[in-house]
């Protein structure tokens, strides 16, 4: 099965911008970062491999299976370039895309991706992953929002939904799995990403992160590389996306537009 994704405007036409969303969400966790984007920008936002359109998909597992199933999917629909945004889960997919394929990749933007420590609070992820009822779901959201976000019903009614699929608590509880291991001395933890050689890419990067972060501490955004510009953001929880799309468009719009800058 082939992975499914959101598409606006002519993605070749000009260079499109590929979303990829966190773990236990989906393409539709963008629109409100979309809306807020010029009419003249295609995006392609997908849903991983696990997740609403892509349930059964290839791809399933970790930030790396599902980097390389978004790669081939983009070789697919004839897409030779592409600015990469992603959150979570998809920041560290991207980071990975972007390692694989660094020609092919324009700009990059990590929203509180994974992969940039061991730490991880994987009890609160887990509850995220696998809550079926509203109740469960807004109990784990609390955590893994700002502290005076208020929740809306519409972010709980559009997960729980997409949830629905034959499977989709199955193919969570694999994702989870991937991310985060049990076989380590100091406990869960969940897998890192090639920093060093993320940074030293020649794209522009952006790197933001909510200083009231409870799913991923906010010290590994202490990062420093070439062409890296980062942002922390007061008040902001892990679920940025929803938390304040308009300054994630921003970012991603700003780092877009270095490009144009080194391009001109």
């Amino acid at each position: 099965m082939a992975l499914h994704a959101v598409i606006t405007g002519d993605p070749h036409a000009t260079v499109p911008l590929v979303l990829l969303h966190g773990f236990g969400g989906g393409a539709f966790v963008w629109r409100e970062v979309t809306d807020r984007l010029p009419a003249n920008l295609p995006v392609i936002a997908y849903d991983l491999p696990g997740h609403v359109g892509s349930l059964h998909a290839e791809g399933l597992g970790g930030a790396g299976r599902m980097a390389k199933a978004i790669v081939s999917d983009l070789d697919r629909r004839g897409i030779p370039a592409f600015h990469l945004a992603g959150h979570s889960l998809g920041g560290a997919a991207a980071a990975l895309i972007a390692l694989r394929r660094p020609q092919a990749v324009p700009s990059l933007t990590m929203v509180a991706p994974g992969g940039f420590g061991p730490e991880i609070n994987h009890r609160v992820l887990k509850r995220f992953g696998l809550a079926e009822t509203a109740e469960e779901l807004r109990s784990a959201l609390e955590i893994m929002v700002g502290y005076n976000f208020d929740i809306p019903e519409t972010m709980i009614e559009a997960t729980l939904e997409a949830r629905r699929g034959e499977g989709a608590r199955e193919a969570l509880s694999t994702v989870f799995a991937a991310i985060v291991s049990a076989n380590c001395e100091t406990g869960p933890a969940q897998g890192q990403l090639p920093l060093a050689d993320i940074f030293a890419l020649p794209m522009p990067k952006a790197l933001l992160w909510g200083l009231e972060d409870c799913i991923l501490p906010p010290h590994q955004s202490a990062v420093s590389g070439n062409g890296l510009a980062v942002r922390r953001l007061p008040g902001g929880g892990h679920m940025l996306v929803d938390e304040c799309p308009d300054i994630v468009a921003e970012e991603i719009l700003r780092t877009i537009r270095r490009v144009e800058a080194t391009v001109s």
